[in-house]
């Protein structure tokens, strides 16, 4: 019978080198190369104003390592981080030793403010210099991702205003009926529930007031929309998902295609990502050259956009939302859909009745009517008329076919009210002229189009891969844009590091 060496796992006292853990070719050998050699702290260090008195502080780049190593292993939380100082070797070896409180973690990086820009620009200026930026493709897109606010405290000042007087009439009531209860000798154990429950009432609706007299008006949208207020984190927003309804932000990115290095990364409380698509491309403008395209997908597409690009000069493709209805490639994608997937119910649901489109109508080559899908006629009611700058042709049905018709209930959206349906027909643009979605969807069909739609694929998606997936961010851990940005910029600057040592940096 063999005989082997019995394993010992038991507590050792050995002597560590933590010179020794730190391999070259390594992400915490480029990281520790970098803070030490590369990035200027200057400004970090000058915030401690303990020279002549007080207890030492904590190195910032120190902790800036240790919040950088912890987001490379996937650790989010500053109590897990200054678990893992205490506990694994390789912390120790970067900390020095150091074994910081999870709140000096925690303050550190929401605290960090407009310094993790100029950090963030330092590592791009290093990954400029290995020769990591290509400058041809820029892909633009971003990841909604929850934060530490809460969804059920979302809404307007009207209805913040109504839960206040709800829990306070809920109060008064209380009070009444335990005045009564007092006189059949209510027992002692319903009595303290009811007081408890009516502490927490009143102790919640004094927060809503509170609250409403620090914010006396709504939030301000765009073109006069009205986004939810929210009473954890007021500047994060209610966005919808493929997953569902979250209340965090949207982490935007700029990813250069050569090594997939993040050029710009910006956290905003809001879920149209066509406010934020101009902005981004400012932020890059230090990277970009003449020979420089930009890509980006369906949803930061929309005329505005696109105008401004041009007028800029900005070699840009962006796709609509039915360039895959006109990509033969996607022909066959609905078979997917009846694919089980564990976390999204990809089948088909069941839509609401809809009325009939103008497609469904029947245009006489003369233009001189119309068909309904009922056989009916509708006669030109304006056959020169100019809507949005295009030239359309308007047709109305007659009283005597539709208010018999059995299709009324699929053909007009208030059958009850409305006599006739019309419809109108699009001819083009009035002053002959295209517009500038127009003129990108004839870019995107191109050949030259779809091969830049799938370069983005391959450019943006794999760096939320790595950040998702690979290092486990699901959530940002703070509230407020300011500091919910800054946690944003620290993971994307995790990430070019991270391509930093790949490419042999410091090695």
């Amino acid at each position: 019978m063999p005989r082997f060496k019995t394993p010992d796992y038991g507590l050792k006292m050995i002597p560590v080198d933590f010179a020794a853990q730190v391999v070259p070719g390594s992400f915490e050998f480029a990281l520790c190369h970098l803070v030490d050699h590369e990035l200027d702290l200057s400004a970090l260090r000058e915030r401690f104003c303990n020279d002549a008195g007080g207890a030492p502080a904590f190195d910032p780049a120190v902790l800036l390592k240790i919040v950088l190593l912890g987001y490379s292993r996937g650790l989010s939380s500053s109590r897990t981080i200054a678990a893992a100082c205490a506990h694994n070797v390789l912390f120790m070896a970067v900390s020095g030793d150091s074994c910081p409180h999870f709140t000096t973690i925690a303050a550190f990086v929401s605290e960090l403010g407009d310094e993790v820009t100029r950090l963030f620009t330092q590592v791009l200026l290093v990954c400029d210099r290995q020769g990591l930026i290509g400058r041809a493709l820029f892909a633009v897109d971003g990841v909604k991702l929850p934060s530490s606010a809460s969804k059920a405290r979302s809404g307007t000042q009207a209805d913040f205003l109504r839960e206040a007087t709800k829990m306070e009439a809920a109060v008064k009531q209380m009070m009444a009926s335990h005045a009564a209860g007092d006189a059949q000798s209510q027992p002692e154990e319903a009595r303290v529930r009811a007081e408890r429950t009516r502490e927490r009432l009143t102790r919640e609706a004094a927060q809503i007031r509170a609250w409403l007299t620090e914010h006396p008006e709504d939030r301000k949208g765009a073109r006069g929309a009205v986004p939810l207020s929210n009473r954890t984190d007021n500047e994060s927003a209610k966005m919808a998902t493929g997953k569902g309804v979250i209340q965090g932000y949207t982490g935007v990115v700029s990813v250069d295609a050569k090594a997939q290095i993040v050029l710009d990364a910006q956290a905003h409380g809001t879920g149209s990502e066509q406010a934020l698509l101009l902005g981004t491309v400012d932020a890059t403008e230090p990277y970009r050259s003449e020979r420089t395209a930009l890509c980006a997908d369906a949803g930061y597409h929309s005329e505005a956009n696109l105008k401004q690009l041009a007028e800029c000069g900005i070699d840009a493709w962006i796709c609509d939302n039915h360039y895959r209805s006109r990509d033969p490639r996607y022909a066959g994608q609905a078979k997917h859909k009846t694919k089980p997937d564990p976390l999204w119910d990809k089948s088909a649901k069941e839509n609401k009745t809809r009325c009939f489109r103008p497609q469904d109508f029947q245009l006489a080559e003369d233009h001189s009517h119309c068909l309904c899908p009922a056989g009916k006629r509708l006669y030109a009611n304006g056959s020169n008329c100019t809507i949005g700058g295009r030239h359309a042709i308007k047709f109305c049905g007659a009283e005597r076919d539709c208010l018999p018709c059995e299709l009324r209930s699929q053909c007009l959206r208030k059958p009850d009210t409305t006599k006739t349906r019309q419809v109108a027909f699009f001819m083009g643009k009035r002053d002959g002229t295209q517009s500038h979605t127009e003129r990108m969807k004839a870019r995107i069909d191109s050949d030259t189009g779809k091969r830049m739609i799938a370069a983005r694929f391959a450019t943006v998606e794999p760096v939320f891969g790595n950040l998702r997936h690979n290092k486990r961010l699901s959530r940002f851990t703070l509230r407020g844009r300011q500091k919910v940005d800054a946690q944003w910029k620290l993971w994307c600057m995790m990430h070019n590091i991270e391509k930093l040592a790949h490419h042999g940096y410091a090695g």
